[in-house]
């Protein structure tokens, strides 16, 4: 019997697997490979080519993208820190510095570094990493060691420690060498007389911006321009000596000195605070001029504030009141009219004129003197010391509107005096504005109103034989050499002739003699002269007048004319009128400037200036 296998033996001629009618295959094991050169050559291959790739990647890192990476590498391992440039000082007329900057230092932490603090020193645990730090910095800082070592501890790669240190207390700290722990440059602007010249100075914010006077308008000159200084840093964040450093110099602000005397400022200020809480005052405004210059010696606020705490200030008072309030100024305005009256030639001081207790003018209105009286004969410098209103518009009426409005303006009024801070322009209108009473009102200060400095300007022009000029502020600035250099004068206007110059004197000293208005303003052996005011204050709240502002403005000595003094009590409950309110601290100033100022009497006497006619 056939088995399948036989038949199958004979199907491939009796040849088995392997025989010589079929593929041979081992056994066991994988097929055979090619010859062993062709393997060596493949394996040289491969190796060549990726010899060659390393090859090409370091030639691309070492000679094309080496400038690139290098500067890539130097910038991760590099820190810019600012270099703060010194705001400028601001000084008085005598260089007495009235704003400052000093030097401080806030202390920075790195906590991821901090925890290397003795970290393998032999101590305890407690004085190891955050905590072992905040016990040692704490002390220094004068803070619990908690609330430091909540500071210290943590991920953050910056944070806080302690922020306007003095420089000594930052080198005390530096000194513990406590990994993760840097500084970084600030600064805190000071105010050495504290309150004296706040409301000039201004005062700088927390975010170190300008905010107000002389810092925020002279900003640009002060500020100066911050350097730079990038340098490469270590794993801890030092500074590695022998790495790369770059460093661009700040260019320091520059100094300003200004036109005010410390001292007189001091003083002024003493004096409104007293009259405003005698007087139960609203606020208090002084001006002190140089006449022939327009230097400003004294520009004083009650109430005023410390620009070293401004946040601790009433919104109201951290303005410069004398430069931005304004207020009809009443009868210290009538002086403008004398001028024009005896520069027209309408008038002179010797005029008679009769003085009503009433005097009707139609449309216009009833004219009122401060008190009730009898029919008066008055020459026109009498009408000026007793201040009549009547007298005044009885004089006036004799020039048109448009007259008064030409010598209103030539004296300043409704103009800023560029000055060089904020400042109101005062209001005045135009003549075709002018309702009847109006063009009454004008000629004794009511239906315009004026800032206290121009006030002041007004009468330095009569001082200074009508020549207007204008105020000064800033009196020098740094120059390129270092040195302070003068800022050029200001611009003098003929207003009057210095013949109506001498006469409106001559009838503003019979003010201050026996019969005007002003006898508080005297001053032993000087010859003074100038105005009193009590206008009524004007309420924007109820279109209505309400209250008093009550003023005096002199110069001296008034035979040669040096200063002018104006001083404004403002809303006065105690007392309203300007010869006894304000008139005193008119007295008390002026007469301690003229001290301050090395200027002696003239010695000589006033003339006889008639002040009545029958």
């Amino acid at each position: 019997m056939r088995t399948a296998r036989t038949q199958a033996r004979r199907r491939t001629g009796g040849r088995g697997p392997g025989g010589p009618g079929g593929p041979r295959r081992p056994l066991l094991g994988p097929p055979r490979s090619g010859s062993p050169d062709v393997r060596l050559r493949w394996v040289t291959s491969v190796v060549v080519l990726i010899f060659l790739v390393f090859a090409g990647k370091l030639v691309q890192l070492q000679a094309i993208d080496a400038e690139k990476l290098s500067a890539e590498a130097l910038e991760s391992r590099s820190i810019t820190k600012p270099l703060p440039a010194h705001r400028g000082d601001i000084l008085d007329t005598n260089g007495s510095v009235l704003a400052t900057t000093v030097e401080r230092r806030n202390i920075t932490v790195d906590q991821t570094l901090v925890s290397a603090y003795n970290e393998t020193a032999k101590v305890p645990n407690d004085e190891k990493g955050a905590v072992g730090a905040a016990r040692k910095i704490a002390p220094v800082l004068n803070q619990p060691v908690a609330e430091v070592a909540q500071t210290l501890a943590g991920n953050k790669r910056f944070n806080y420690v302690a922020k306007d240190v003095e420089p000594t207390v930052w080198r005390d700290v530096s000194a513990l060498d406590i990994p993760g722990i840097f500084s970084e440059s600030a600064s805190r602007r000071t105010y050495p007389a504290d309150a004296v010249a706040s409301n000039v100075l201004g005062f700088i914010n927390s975010q170190g911006e300008a905010q107000s006077g002389i810092e925020r308008s002279q900003d640009e000159l002060l500020n100066g321009t911050d350097g730079t200084l990038t340098y490469e840093k270590g794993k801890g964040g030092q500074q590695i000596a022998t790495g790369m450093t770059t460093e661009t110099e700040p260019v320091d602000g520059k100094d300003i000195q200004l036109t005010l005397d410390r001292d007189l400022q001091w003083k002024s200020q003493e004096a409104l605070d007293k009259v405003v809480k005698d007087a139960n005052a609203a606020s208090a405004t002084l001006v002190a001029l140089d006449i022939k210059t327009g230097e400003i010696l004294a520009l004083a606020d009650a109430p005023t504030y410390n620009a070293n705490t401004p946040n601790k200030a009433k919104a109201a008072d951290l303005g410069n009141r004398a430069l931005t309030d304004v207020f009809e100024p009443g009868s210290t305005s009538k002086v403008i009219t004398a001028a024009a009256a005896i520069e027209e030639g309408v008038a002179t001081p010797s005029s008679h004129i009769t003085v009503p207790n009433r005097l009707d003018r139609g449309a216009a209105g009833v004219i009122r003197d401060s008190e009730e009286h009898g029919v008066e004969k008055l020459t026109f410098a009498g009408v000026l010391a007793k201040s009549s209103n009547i007298g005044t518009v009885k004089v006036g009426e004799k020039m048109s509107a448009q007259t008064m409005y030409d010598y209103l303006t030539k004296f300043g009024i409704g103009s800023k005096t560029g000055v060089g801070m904020t400042e109101s322009a005062g209001i005045l209108s135009t003549p075709d504005k002018w309702d009847g009473r109006t063009r009454l009102n004008v000629m004794f200060g009511q239906g315009l109103s004026v800032t206290a400095l121009q006030s002041a300007e007004v009468f330095a022009t009569i001082a200074n034989d009508g020549v207007r000029v204008q105020p000064k502020l800033v009196k020098a600035v740094t120059g390129a050499d270092g040195k302070l250099e003068p800022e050029p004068e200001g611009k003098k206007t003929r207003v009057v002739s210095t013949r109506t110059a001498e006469q409106v004197r001559l009838m503003l000293e019979s003010v201050v003699g026996e019969g005007g208005t002003a006898v508080n303003a005297e001053i032993p052996g000087y010859r003074v002269a100038g105005k009193t005011g009590t206008a009524q204050a004007y309420d924007e709240s109820c279109g209505c007048y309400n209250g008093y502002t009550a003023s005096f403005v002199g110069m001296a000595p008034a035979d040669d004319p040096a200063l002018v003094v104006a001083v404004f009590v403002q809303q006065p409950q105690n007392g309203h009128y300007g010869g006894i309110l304000a008139a005193p601290v008119f007295q008390q100033i002026m007469s301690y400037a003229l001290t301050l100022q090395g200027i002696e009497p003239t010695g000589a006497k006033m003339p006889d200036v008639p002040l009545e006619w029958s």
